[in-house]
């Protein structure tokens, strides 16, 4: 009898220490949207490559979309050949489970292939006091790959309503290239900003890049969507663009290029108006 109760009361103390366990690791944090780290450029899609869309084209048809959507390209870019591999793991850790590791902290670990290459990400976030902090390592096990290294981090407000992250460069130059600055307003993301803050290019010299930025964001009217673009650069300084992003109606302002602080419009079609 005494060593059946005795059971019973261990298996009590068990099963409440597990459940206190469980308890004490809570719910993980949610993960911002990916929207928190890509910009929308599918207004300004060309079959173009953005080298080709030249600062000569005043004048021409679509001279006007044109030169927004150079703007706009020279951003995609970066994203696109520098930081493919980060954004597109942070895409799809969106839909993975985490497990608890320690301490309030939670991980998510995956294999994601960018043609032509697969690589190991682990995200980490840490459930702080007032945000999150979030991690991800990557690591690329070929035999001309890179060990694990963290490619990029951030913090994200536990409401959910801002955040920013530092990306790195690559496992070559393991160093800042971009931040990025949000804000989430309701279900939809606000304002999406970034910052380029790599100081010295692929040869060491000075960046002449850094500084420079783009700000994206949506709000009301004719035109739904904007981006704010500042160039720490001789020939291109400050570029506003405006557009809607159902009708596909736009216009752009840059006294550099255009001459004059008039906006420059374009219809549905691209055409100048």
């Amino acid at each position: 009898m005494k060593k059946l109760l005795s059971l019973t009361l261990i298996l009590i103390f068990t099963a409440g220490f597990l459940a206190s366990c469980n308890k004490d690791k809570g719910d993980p944090p949610v993960l911002p949207p990916q929207e928190t780290m890509t910009i929308d450029f599918s207004n300004f899609a060309s079959q173009k490559k953005s080298a080709d869309l030249i600062y000569d084209q005043k004048g021409t048809n679509n001279s006007n979309w044109d030169f927004a959507a150079k703007r706009a390209g020279d951003w995609r870019t970066i994203i696109v050949n520098t930081l493919a591999v980060p954004v597109a793991s942070f895409i799809l850790a969106i839909d993975r489970t985490p497990v608890y590791l320690e301490e309030k902290t939670w991980q998510w670990s995956f294999s994601i292939t960018v043609s032509p290459a697969t690589y190991k990400a682990r995200l980490t976030g840490l459930i702080r006091a007032s945000d999150v902090l979030w991690k991800m390592y990557i690591t690329n096990e070929a035999t001309d790959g890179f060990s694990e290294f963290l490619w990029f981090e951030g913090t994200s407000s536990l409401d959910g309503t801002g955040g920013q992250w530092t990306l790195n460069h690559s496992s070559t130059y393991k160093e800042p290239l971009l931040q990025i600055a949000w804000t989430k307003s309701g279900t939809t993301i606000g304002t999406v900003k970034y910052t380029y803050v790599r100081t010295l290019n692929d040869n060491r010299v000075a960046d002449p890049f850094n500084t420079s930025s783009i700000e994206y964001g949506l709000t009301t009217g004719s035109y739904d969507a904007y981006y704010i673009i500042h160039y720490n650069n001789p020939l291109f300084s400050d570029v506003n663009v405006e557009w809607n992003t159902t009708a596909h109606i736009g216009r752009v302002k840059c006294v550099d290029y255009l001459g004059d602080t008039n906006w420059y419009s374009w219809d549905g079609n691209k055409n100048n108006i």
